[in-house]
């Protein structure tokens, strides 16, 4: 049986090397690769998670920690597209605004969220709504998420909710954040929720994909 704890605490400590090997050696041994990803990979993130949350831990640690996890499941994932139980959490549509190049805080969330469990298409900086709308259906996401750093780009939020309201993409939540983005902004333009950082933008995913996809009071702060 794999040393499942073994493998968490160098996840936790951003080994990738050492991850990517016990990784191998579990599935050598004839352990599932969802097995595997659940205990191996994803339990060590949980952790990774909550002590980010609790200012246990910071911005380094959790990158060093999400590479980690990233060479583990590149073993895994040719195992786990051939999987017929390999669903995911949900998935999630990410991006930067049209106009708005800055992309740190979400690649962070798009790295806790999947090491949450979801899966995340990755749109980049600059994202238009078509954009948006297109990779929504494309992959039958079940999130959008949206983040701005400027005060100028963040009103081009308001843009993609109303552009996926006339695609009649209206029930697909969209969730929002950035430096300048509050609480008071997210209802004030129709967002289904905001998060101030990563750890509670996880937290919002998990309870909206719950709840399918009914809107929430997201006053989600550190």
């Amino acid at each position: 049986m794999p040393d499942y704890a073994f493998m968490n605490q160098r996840l936790f400590e951003g080994d990738e090397e050492s991850v990517a090997r016990l990784t191998e050696e579990a599935l050598a041994v004839g352990r599932p690769a969802l097995e595997v990803l659940r205990d191996g990979l994803i339990a060590a993130m949980r952790v990774v998670g909550e002590d980010f949350k609790y200012n246990r831990i910071f911005v380094p640690e959790v990158l060093l920690a999400a590479r980690a996890m990233k060479a583990g499941m590149a073993v895994l994932q040719p195992l786990l597209t051939q999987s017929e139980g390999a669903a995911s959490a949900g998935t999630i549509v990410m991006g930067t605004v049209k106009g708005d190049l800055h992309d740190i805080g979400k690649n962070l969330v798009g790295m806790m969220a999947e090491g949450a469990g979801f899966k995340i298409v990755d749109l980049g900086t600059n994202t238009s709504a078509d954009e948006f709308i297109a990779a929504v259906r494309e992959h039958d996401a079940d999130l959008l998420g949206m983040s701005a750093l400027l005060t100028t780009t963040m009103v081009y939020m308001k843009t993609v909710v109303d552009a996926m309201s006339d695609a009649g993409l209206g029930n697909v939540p969209i969730c929002i954040g950035g430096a300048p983005i509050t609480q008071e902004y997210a209802n004030e333009i129709g967002a289904a929720g905001y998060a101030a950082d990563a750890g509670s933008a996880v937290q919002l995913f998990k309870r909206l994909t719950a709840e399918g996809g009914e809107e929430v009071s997201a006053s989600v702060g550190p």
